[in-house]
């Protein structure tokens, strides 16, 4: 079998919060909770499962997800209309804007624990040969 990320467990301030947040803004479900973490599935079978720590112990990480550009697009109006900051550029110099890095677009903002969060429409170096 080939190896295949599975699970992550990311840590939030408030496990249904983060949860909510994540599977809102990019219209996918909330599974049921499983002792402290409440999981949203991905399209790749790969799950987050978020639970719960004490803020002084959540470490801010960096998620990137690969998304259609209308999945984009919902996305970011609704971070839009939220009045979520968010900026084009990892090191927040160009604020309420998005990039158009390889073709396609993207975006970073941070999620309620402070994680920074970032949505790309075309992987980086854009898409492989056919």
């Amino acid at each position: 079998m080939a190896v295949q990320l599975n699970h992550t467990i990311v840590h939030a301030r408030d496990n249904r919060e983060s949860a909510e947040f994540f599977a809102e803004l990019l219209d996918l479900d909330i599974a049921e909770e499983w002792g402290p973490f409440i999981a949203v599935a991905l399209s790749n079978d790969v799950t987050l499962d978020f639970a719960t720590a004490p803020a002084d112990r959540i470490t801010p990480q960096h998620y990137a997800f690969l998304v259609a550009e209308a999945e984009f697009d919902s996305a970011y109006a609704k971070i839009q209309a939220r009045g979520l900051e968010h900026w084009a550029d990892p090191q927040q110099k160009l604020p309420g804007e998005i990039n158009r890095n390889d073709g396609g677009k993207g975006v970073y903002f941070l999620d309620p624990a402070g994680h920074y969060l970032e949505l790309i429409t075309v992987p980086y170096g854009g898409w492989p040969a056919e």
